[in-house]
């Protein structure tokens, strides 16, 4: 009787079981449009579609372990279902003062003590593995493997290798054509799919691992690929180490950890994907018990332009004299920041001796009577050999730290930039980070965290082209702070730019420029170029210092992937809004419904020029009487732009 008993219970373990496997595990997004479908097999796969239109099919996820793969004939123990709506006061408001994070869960754990978490958003979905192991975690790879069920358009930053300053062009490929020996590309990647929808992809909660790179599978799909940890170093320069020694692995972490969030926004209309707040919302929150020392803004910046004023009675460059016209020029027009670049040290080993041509001291007291602030580039060896620096920067008077030359993402380098972001908090000193990767959550934990590069920006002189640009407030900054250092009072058309140090340019028109400042987020806003042309071009200059880098509202009144972007900010009870283009002129219909009723407004805007598409630097400055009924048509020319700002009569 016992031996039938324990027959019947194996055999509805194994019926229960089956059961579990032959039936797909649905989430929905919260107002039902996106489905997530997990089939447990032998691995974990998932599709996703939009309104009934299936976008991926059969994706499959595993983290591969010293000793095992977790998500490989995996056996479900358990599910768990949830909900999440709140709304969150962000630290540093890039796009809204608030946020709305509300989303469907689903976890699933299984035997071997992991689980696998899916968030589904109404404007995408993102999953991590999430271990309870006694022993560290050793891991070898991860399986971020997603395929297209007919051929898309992929815009991919490509580059040579692991070893990368992360400003590679966009390059544009069908997915079917994307070959498993073709370059793989780094984070984040824009998908345009055959019915119109996008998918962004990228990261986020990214600490103690490795960033994530995609390749093509050569099978209409892609795949993840990780740089190994380093185990040795050797020298390489001034500024920099060569990794001599790798591991087997990617990771050794603790067995006790949630993984990335591997995450897509996933957009209907096109400006979704500008809205999209999926990064923070997924991210560790703000660990600071106190951030309000932390005040973004604009910077006045010299290396763009070597230092070279002209029309001075001083020999111009990196000494006493043309800082102290830095820190004159930001105080006259209420930029908060100077930024000293390399150049000011007497070498870049040594963070405490300024070149001879400094006395920092002077400068540090000299702006705060003009209160301005000033701000220390180094190279990131330099800050590793020195971490001391921080406390003595804090005690000088620096407000912030501009960190370069990172260049790398694996596990041991992801983690110094949480060092850097922990030991300059300490300090409240806030952190630029260039040759740096994309945004990928540190800055919400740590929100002296300003700004990173990692974006083929404006200080690449005539590579940085508008129909690059254009790409920027879908792809890279879609997924946090960039940057780029706008600011070019020398505009020209791409096929007229000829940038030198001396007469650095800027591609796009003027009226481009200055849009820049209101679409692009950063907080730690640089105008790139020489106040002497700031001087020249004061209506535009006014215009630009006017300019907040946090907002209380954003919205996007058009947006269309590669041709256009046309946003509107709030900062109080004012308005700006920013427009630009591609290589293609624009006539753009918005409509200022956004405004409170009953109420006129004075508009002043800066317009391409009749001829700007011929001669960059024509621009025409209006005024008019607005109200929420006015309905207007944005005429920018190829490259061009369009700025202008909205306040109470």
């Amino acid at each position: 009787m016992k031996r039938k008993m324990m027959s019947l219970l194996l055999a509805l373990a194994v019926i229960s079981g089956n059961s579990v496997y032959a039936k797909a595990i649905d989430i929905m997004s919260p107002n039902g449009a996106i489905k997530v479908s997990v089939d447990i097999k032998d691995r974990i796969y998932y599709s996703v579609s939009y309104d009934n239109n299936q976008l991926l099919k059969d994706c499959y996820l595993n983290l591969q372990l010293q000793n095992e793969t977790l998500g490989d004939n995996p056996r479900l123990r358990s599910t768990k279902r949830g909900t999440i709506d709140e709304s969150v006061k962000r630290e540093i408001p890039f796009k809204n003062a608030i946020v709305k994070n509300q989303c469907n869960t689903l976890r699933m754990n299984f035997s071997g003590n992991y689980a696998v978490e899916f968030r589904v958003f109404d404007n995408g979905m993102a999953y991590r593995f999430v271990t309870d192991k006694k022993e560290d975690n050793i891991v070898m790879g991860e399986d971020f493997a997603i395929n297209f069920p007919a051929n898309y358009k992929a815009h991919l930053s490509q580059p040579d290798g692991f070893k990368t300053s992360y400003e590679y062009p966009y390059t544009h490929i069908d997915t079917e054509n994307y070959a498993a020996t073709d370059r793989m590309s780094y984070l984040p990647v824009l998908i345009e799919t055959d019915k119109a929808y996008k998918i962004l992809i990228s990261e986020a909660d990214l600490f103690d691992y490795p960033c994530m790179f995609l390749k093509g599978t050569g099978k209409n799909g892609m795949q993840s690929l990780f740089p190994k940890a380093p185990l040795a170093f050797g020298e390489d320069g001034d500024r920099s180490l060569k990794i001599t020694k790798e591991a087997d692995y990617i990771a050794k972490t603790t067995g006790k950890r949630s993984f990335p969030w591997r995450m897509m926004v996933i957009s209907k209309e096109d400006k979704e994907i500008i809205e999209n707040e999926m990064v923070y919302n997924l991210s560790t929150p703000c660990v600071l018990e106190d951030y309000s020392w932390i005040k973004p803004g604009q910077v006045s910046w010299e290396w763009w332009h070597d230092a070279r004023l002209y029309g001075v009675d001083f020999r111009s460059g990196y000494n006493m004299d043309s800082y102290k016209y830095y820190i004159d020029f930001a105080s006259r027009f209420g930029i908060p920041y100077i930024i000293m670049d390399e150049g000011w040290a007497k070498n870049t080993r040594d963070p405490f001796t300024p070149n001879s041509t400094i006395n920092l001291p002077e400068l540090i007291q000299y702006g705060k009577e003009r209160n301005v602030k000033i701000v220390l580039w180094l190279p990131w060896l330099t800050v590793e050999n020195h971490f001391d620096l921080f406390k003595t920067f804090a005690d000088w008077g620096i407000a912030g730290v501009k960190i370069d030359f990172m260049d790398r993402s694996d596990q041991w380098m992801v983690n110094y930039y949480e060092r850097v972001a922990q030991e300059a908090a300490k300090h409240k000193l806030f952190v630029d980070f260039h040759g740096a990767f994309k945004p990928a959550g540190l800055e919400r934990k740590y929100p002296n965290v300003l700004s990173y590069e990692g974006v083929l920006g404006m200080e690449q002189g005539g590579n940085c082209k508008p129909e690059n640009s254009i790409y920027l407030p879908f792809m890279r900054n879609a997924v946090g702070p960039m940057d780029f250092t706008p600011g070019s009072m020398i505009s020209a058309q791409p096929e007229d730019n000829r940038s030198t140090r001396a007469n650095a340019m800027g591609s796009g028109t003027r009226a481009f420029q200055m849009a820049l400042f209101i679409i692009f987020e950063s907080g730690l806003q640089m105008l790139a170029d020489n106040p002497v042309y700031y001087y020249r071009e004061l209506p535009c200059t006014e215009f630009i210092a006017s300019v907040p880098v946090t907002w209380d509202e954003t919205k996007v009144l058009y947006a269309k992937v590669g041709e256009a972007v046309v946003v509107a900010k709030r900062k109080g009870e004012q308005w700006f809004i920013g427009g630009i283009t591609g290589n293609q002129p624009q006539n753009i219909e918005i409509d200022l419904g956004f405004l409170p009723a009953g109420q006129s407004f004075t508009l002043t805007s800066f317009e391409d020029g009749i001829n700007a598409d011929r001669q960059a630097m024509d621009y025409k400055k209006k005024e008019s009487t607005v109200n929420n009924q006015t309905r207007m048509t944005l005429k920018m020319v190829r490259n061009g732009g369009w700025a202008g700002t909205i306040k109470m009569k």
